[in-house]
């Protein structure tokens, strides 16, 4: 067993060497400024707009409607923000969900301080949205429907073609968070009627401060960053040049793999999610057993602290987390797995294992089996786990 067992995929993501290798010459070789308009600089501009040919591909998408960003942050904000500013006369309503990523959540926090209404669509114990409550909350007002392709800490994958098609019957602009689901499972943008989506390169092994923002042409918003003219006037500053050529790359290596990816990464995630169910009691299952992301496990373990079994973890090698890396540090419970319904000591229980392409069938036994030691361990140590054994002995 080698001495680094990485299980946080949904965290971030090793850039691939082959991403590497493409990425190398456009640090010191071809460090032309694309904005330049003699050749070695030029020449950069259409390997930018290459790399913009294969993340459209990725999801159908026109390469022309892609947008580079400095990741999936930036390009949630640009998207729920230029959005309102841009159909503020026509009304000043939106609609999200209370499992969002904080990049869209604080988004719609401060538009609200602003003076616009935000409707946070409920979700089931699965982490699913209603279709029903998505239509019901829309109002003559509803200018932007925003909803995460898959989810961060769950993995559960929500109806993104039924909300396309419904945004679409109403003439509301519908935008996905997909940054877990790029490079992943198969979107089709057209198909699913989806206007506008985020992603980011080091979700997929590309590389870190590079995304992109999908405008579908014909939706009108703009720009969140004033300055220049690069993106066609919509994202002023130099371009990231080795970062797009990077993501272009990784999209590419993902569009080959996907299939084969998404079998193996499947089968070990079946496999840890049933010998955890099975081998270790008093655990819950989060996210739907399913309709979720193929390298996503996310469980809950009762009488047991998210935080030393992370460190126990660690101590065995092993790269897990207990929810969002965003909000690693926080002493809040998740605000997903409340969302869903669970009580606080149940989330501070919580362990999200996000497994890669790389990841072997004895990395997963091992983990499980260290898994059961620590839960074991903790346990011994707490008087919650030990009142309810006693309670059981005596009926």
């Amino acid at each position: 067993m080698k001495d680094l067992i990485y299980l946080d995929h949904a965290a971030t993501t090793a850039v691939s060497p082959a991403v590497m290798s493409e990425m190398i010459p456009y640090f010191n070789e071809k460090f032309g400024n694309p904005s330049s308009i003699y050749e070695f600089a030029s020449n950069n501009k259409e390997a930018i707009n290459r790399a913009r040919i294969s993340v459209a591909d990725l999801i159908n998408a026109n390469p022309e409607d892609i947008y580079f960003t400095a990741g999936g942050s930036e390009a949630d904000n640009w998207a729920v923000k230029e959005t309102v500013r841009a159909l503020r006369k026509k009304g000043n309503h939106v609609i999200t969900t209370q499992i969002e990523h904080h990049a869209v959540l604080n988004t719609c926090k401060f538009l609200e301080r602003e003076g616009v209404e935000v409707t946070y669509l409920p979700v089931d114990e699965n982490g699913m949205i209603s279709i029903a409550d998505l239509e019901s909350a829309i109002t003559d007002r509803t200018i932007l429907i925003s909803v995460m392709f898959a989810n961060n800490e769950i993995g559960t994958i929500q109806p993104v073609k039924e909300i396309g098609k419904i945004a679409e019957k109403h003439n509301i602009i519908f935008h996905t968070d997909a940054v877990q689901a790029y490079g992943q499972i198969p979107i089709d943008v057209k198909a699913m009627k989806i206007d506008m989506l985020s992603a980011s390169g080091h979700k997929f092994n590309g590389p870190k401060g590079i995304g992109f923002l999908y405008i579908k042409e014909g939706i009108e918003i703009g720009s969140f960053i004033h300055g220049g003219h690069q993106e066609k006037g919509k994202r002023a500053g130099t371009e990231n040049v080795p970062g797009i050529i990077g993501m272009g790359k990784a999209a590419e290596l993902a569009m080959e793999n996907m299939e084969e990816r998404i079998k193996k990464e499947t089968e070990l995630r079946d496999r840890l999610i049933d010998r955890v169910l099975s081998e270790i009691p008093y655990v819950r299952l989060n996210g739907h057993r399913f309709k979720r992301l193929p390298n996503n496990a996310n469980f809950s373990f009762q009488f047991v602290e998210g935080e030393s079994l992370l460190i126990m973890l660690d101590m065995n090698g092993i790269c897990a987390s207990s929810g969002s890396a965003c909000t690693s540090g926080s002493l809040d419970p998740s605000h997903v797995l409340k969302a869903m319904g669970l009580p606080d000591d149940i989330c501070h229980g919580s362990l999200r294992l996000t497994l890669g392409e790389e990841n072997t069938k004895e990395e997963i036994d091992y983990t499980i089996d260290c898994l059961k030691d620590i839960v074991e361990k903790l346990r011994s140590m707490s008087p919650l786990y030990e009142d309810m054994i006693l309670k059981r002995k005596q009926v």
